[in-house]
């Protein structure tokens, strides 16, 4: 690529996207394209194809997806799958229609079996059933490595897909029912921290600037705690409590988006289909690249790392009766290794510098 280059980044205001655009602007690119949806809907096929004929951008960075954590994918499991694969058929088809030059397809590491060997190789896809929770939007994400795939071995295109582990960053998702494991406990272990210190103008602040299903600051407080204990943030007469979801003992691993962000443009600075096609044979399959740290936590180790991190004083509760989900989840990074590039940023770093975000 070249800085004068025409970049589209899909999903540029998500967790990864604005990481994604950032990286590209600290680097001297000065030519990105960024829509939001009201301007392209990605998953209207029409539109896309409009705005590929009329803006030719000559690189894609596939960031946009419906996401979310556990409670969500079992939730909204029709929505996942069939959002998440128009989108990816819209943009991928354009992609090729249009002559766009290099694709990057952003998929997750919850494609992977359930009972996946640890640590998971690229070669274990569809080696056996996966984890219910997420099937639907882990489906949809296999449809678009196998759709990047197919795009190359049959049409020449260059498409480039990864699939990070659970990333975590500027940006990130606090919704108390969408929101994955890491950035739902900052900000309960944040509003734990608040009760547990009176603090109730800075508890309305967080709340005037996300409401909790359409509960804001300037509600009452009994209204509010109502809210917040059906969140699992609880506050009797001797203390504050945060309960959270299963037993505590899955492991994860947790990549920083600024991390992610700068394996993406290498990626697309420096890596082509055909530098990954070449490891296999007669058949080309699995040639995506999983993006990770190569280390991975407890969940409970998790809650208590940030709860030391946020300052919380109250105390934690397990709902063994809710799903854990996979048990362990852990990426080999080997392939992306050989390929030049590593993450760089530990994970209490990380959650420091997150913590110092979202407060202000």
């Amino acid at each position: 690529m070249k800085t004068e280059s025409k970049i589209f980044v899909a999903g540029h205001k998500g967790l990864v996207g604005s990481s994604i655009v950032r990286t590209l602007q600290a680097k001297g690119y000065n030519n990105i394209i960024c829509k939001t949806r009201q301007e392209v809907d990605l998953s209207n096929l029409s539109a896309v194809y409009s705005f590929f004929e009329s803006e030719k951008p000559e690189y894609v960075v596939l960031a946009a997806a419906k996401v979310g954590g556990i409670m969500a994918n079992n939730t909204y499991r029709a929505d996942f799958i069939f959002e998440n694969l128009q989108i990816q058929n819209n943009v991928i088809s354009a992609c090729w229609k249009f002559g766009v030059k290099k694709m990057l397809f952003l998929g997750s590491s919850c494609i992977y079996p359930k009972a996946a060997p640890q640590p998971i190789k690229e070669n274990y896809l569809l080696t056996d059933i996966l984890e219910y929770t997420n099937e639907p939007y882990a489906i949809s994400k296999i449809a678009g490595i196998k759709m990047c795939e197919s795009f190359n071995l049959q049409y020449g295109t260059n498409f480039i897909a990864v699939m990070p582990t659970n990333l975590y960053g500027p940006n990130d998702n606090y919704d108390l029912e969408k929101s994955h494991v890491l950035p739902a406990m900052i900000r309960k272990m944040h509003l734990g921290k608040c009760l547990y210190m009176n603090d109730w103008t800075s508890l309305k602040h967080d709340l005037n600037k996300r409401p909790v299903e359409g509960v804001n600051g300037e509600a009452n407080n009994d209204d509010i705690l109502s809210i917040l204990s059906k969140y699992g943030i609880v506050k009797d007469e001797k203390s504050v409590k945060i309960c959270l979801w299963g037993s505590g003992s899955p492991y994860r691993e947790f990549l920083h988006s600024d991390d992610m962000a700068d394996a993406c443009v290498y990626l697309m600075e420096k890596i082509d289909f055909d530098d990954l096609k070449r490891e296999y044979g007669d058949e080309i399959r699995n040639t995506h690249i999983n993006i990770g740290t190569g280390d991975d936590i407890t969940i409970k180790d998790l809650a208590y790392l940030i709860k030391s991190v946020v300052g919380f004083k109250g105390d934690i509760e397990w709902d063994s009766t809710k799903p854990d989900g996979t048990f362990r989840k852990l990426l080999d990074v080997s392939k992306m290794k050989s390929l030049g590039w590593q993450a760089q940023i530990q994970l209490r770093e990380g959650i420091d510098r997150v913590y110092s975000g979202y407060l202000v």
